[in-house]
């Protein structure tokens, strides 16, 4: 038996606030929460103060070959300059370590802040001690670091700038949903005046006016008029949908052409819009395995990095009793090992897939669903509402003495008034092509076999198998290859005949969506088994999967049994999505690796679905995939970009060939990791360019 799943959805479970799925902000994630404008103003000033620093660095003057003018105090513009730097940008590293060490998880804050620390006080101590002549004889000649620690920490102010800004960028699509509501409504009263009231003092029951070029301020229902309505920037359709009486409207989308009357069914925090929101927000928050892995990667490099600060200040000391070459090397070591590109590495690419998911009408509940959907072995879509449309249509039609046209034109006028579910599906088929129904008179319906009436003059009759046998009537040879080929499909038929002629067959089933052969076709090009999966008979299963190219399905699956046959497609280490509409699909969306709501429209805060998608398009399942396979390219091209950085940096920062006479001057490690910051910022971007 077919299952009619899809007609009842329930109420949005917006009003409830969610909770939070990341609870415990790391101190470098503790800084997205609103700090734009100070961190802009921090760096731009930091980079002004540093521009003296660099010109009157001795490094800088020997390496560019000019000098600057000299006056009684010029010595002290790097040390005054420097520490008004490390007081204004430092700090701000250092109060983001301290959350990491009070979590007890030092990570990437931790390695900048030793960073930081260790070139101010080295800097400090050379001007308050300076080195004598005995000092300056190692290997490597003692210099202070306050060119380094200006550069340091305006760098690192500039990838938290812009790291803030890509994140900003990403909320921004929440803004943009958030503008989607008027201020405004216009709403009749029981007289049948007008007034403007604000849109947070609506109540369900309302009625509002909605004119044409109007933002529809509440989730309601079409009470009068007929308009077409733009739900693209909630559901990416880009076409405008009709609305008629009946219809349901959501708030956000732009009324384009007629003037509609509307009774409201949500308003505030239980809308589609306000759905939508929740989901965006949530996604923004939950922490994805990349994430966590770059968290550990830092938390491993803070070990790393003072334990090769011990090693090499130890080393220095046992085979070169060089105090001070075991010191600057030392210090070298703490300052290159700062991961700063490592702390942007992830959270931009996340920020940008996010931007683009929600862009798509892809609402992505978990960021482990979207990361787990480039491994996919298998796709398991229910059928009813998924591939199909969920409601009876015409799916073909027979004629034997008649035009195609001309039968349809009767059907749909013998049918004009009827309420059955076949009824409406030969109307909706006539007006599709374009064809007028006839005007009939005389009409008479008779009980379980179909109807009948009058065209000039002439009696037609339309109803299903049992009319054939009330008529006496027989199939032309004409018509019998094609009922029989209906009827292997599992297709229900419906027979038009003029008196005893049977003039043609409409064959009735639940209409397959015009975007389902191509998402199956682009699924298996990506090697991903599509399984379909019905509670319907064998016979309209096996002819679905048939006209969609799909080998493996299951039929007259009971909607308790689907987690069973779910769990059996995960045999072993395979990774299976389930694609529903995510009310009685639940324990299957639920059980399977990435769970995959389609169809949201009203209701949006599907619980067992990783993934909701807010149009009812198949295609979209294929886009999943693909931005989950860009996303994870990029983030492990990041990670290496910046962990490559330390992997090579560290071993030469610590003198490991300075027997060989290569080192690391602090100074270049210092340019090799601004190099690194930008170079993950900016391929990054690239994720942008992603088509979809």
């Amino acid at each position: 038996m077919q299952h009619a799943h899809h007609h009842d959805h329930p109420t949005p479970k917006t009003e409830k606030p969610a909770e939070s799925t990341h609870h415990a902000h790391s101190g470098h994630e503790a800084m997205h929460e609103g700090h734009l404008p100070i961190m802009r103003q921090r760096f731009w000033i930091s980079l002004v103060l540093t521009l003296p620093v660099l010109l009157y660095s001795p490094a800088i003057q020997t390496w560019f070959g000019f000098s600057m003018p000299t006056f009684p105090g010029s010595d002290w513009i790097a040390p005054v300059l420097g520490t008004l730097i490390f007081l204004l940008g430092g700090t701000v590293f250092l109060g983001m370590a301290r959350h990491e060490l009070m979590m007890r998880q030092p990570g990437m804050m931790t390695l900048v802040s030793i960073a930081v620390v260790t070139a101010y006080l080295y800097s400090v101590w050379l001007v308050l001690f300076p080195p004598t002549h005995d000092d300056m004889g190692g290997m490597m000649p003692m210099m202070d670091f306050w060119w380094e620690l200006a550069t340091l920490v305006t760098v690192m102010l500039l990838g938290h700038w812009i790291e803030l800004r890509s994140v900003g960028q990403a909320q921004g699509a929440l803004k943009e949903l958030a503008r989607l509501l008027p201020d405004m409504a216009e709403r009749i009263g029981d007289d049948g005046s007008i007034e403007h009231v604000p849109t947070s003092e609506l109540a369900m029951g309302d009625t509002l006016l909605i004119r044409p070029g109007a933002s529809i301020p509440a989730d309601g229902i079409v009470s009068e008029g007929t308009s077409s309505v733009s739900e693209a920037l909630l559901t990416g359709e880009s076409r405008p949908v009709e609305k008629k009486p009946g219809d349901s409207l959501i708030a956000g989308s732009v009324n384009t052409s007629g003037s509609l009357r509307m009774r409201v069914e949500k308003t505030g925090s239980g809308t589609t819009l306000a759905g939508i929101m929740k989901l965006v927000e949530d996604a923004q928050a939950s922490q994805s395995r990349a994430q966590t892995l770059a968290q550990r990667a830092a938390f491993y490099l803070t070990f790393v990095a003072v334990g090769a600060g011990i090693l090499t200040l130890i080393g220095w000391l046992v085979f070169t009793g060089n105090v001070s070459d075991a010191i600057r090397y030392t210090v070298g070591v703490l300052v290159v090992a700062c991961p700063h590109a490592l702390g942007l590495a992830i959270p931009l690419v996340v920020s940008i897939s996010t931007t683009l998911s929600a862009r798509n009408g892809l609402l992505i509940r978990q960021r482990t669903a979207l990361e787990t959907a480039k491994d996919l072995h298998t796709i398991i879509f229910d059928k009813t509402g998924t591939l199909t449309e969920g409601k009876q249509g015409v799916v073909g039609l027979h004629v034997d003495g008649i035009a195609e046209d001309e039968a349809l034109r009767i059907a749909a006028g013998l049918e004009s008034d009827s309420e059955h579910p076949i009824a409406e599906a030969v109307r909706d088929y006539a007006k599709e092509r374009g064809v007028s129904p006839v005007k009939v008179t005389g009409f008479d319906s008779l009980a379980g076999r179909g109807v009948r009436g009058e065209v000039s003059g002439q009696t037609y009759w339309m109803g299903g198998p049992r009319l054939l046998e009330h008529l006496g009537a027989s199939l032309p040879s004409a018509l019998q290859s094609a009922q029989e080929a209906v009827q292997r499909d599992g297709q229900a038929v419906v027979y038009l005949t003029r008196g005893e002629t049977v003039l043609g067959l409409f064959a009735i089933a639940d209409r397959i969506r015009p975007e389902s052969a191509g998402a199956v076709r682009d699924l298996q090009a990506m090697g991903i088994e599509v399984v379909m999966m019905t509670g319907d008979n064998q016979a309209v299963a096996e002819g679905v999967a048939r006209q969609l190219g799909i080998k493996t399905f299951y039929a007259e699956v009971l909607p308790e049994h689907k987690a069973k046959y779910v769990r059996e497609l995960k045999d072993g280490d395979k990774k299976v999505a389930m694609v529903g509409d995510g009310i009685n699909d639940a324990p299957a969306l639920a059980t399977a690796d990435v769970g995959i709501a389609i169809g949201a429209g009203t209701d949006v805060a599907i619980e067992s679905a990783g993934i909701v998608l807010a149009r009812s398009n198949p295609e979209d399942i294929v886009k999943i995939v693909r931005l989950s396979r860009a996303t994870h390219r990029k983030m492990i091209q990041n990670l290496w970009w910046a962990v490559g950085y330390n992997i090579a940096a560290i071993p030469l920062a610590m003198g490991v060939l300075a027997p060989w006479g290569i080192t690391l001057d602090p100074a270049v490690g210092a340019a090799l990791m601004s190099a690194s910051t930008v170079v993950v910022s900016v391929n990054a971007q690239f994720l942008r360019r992603t088509q979809l």
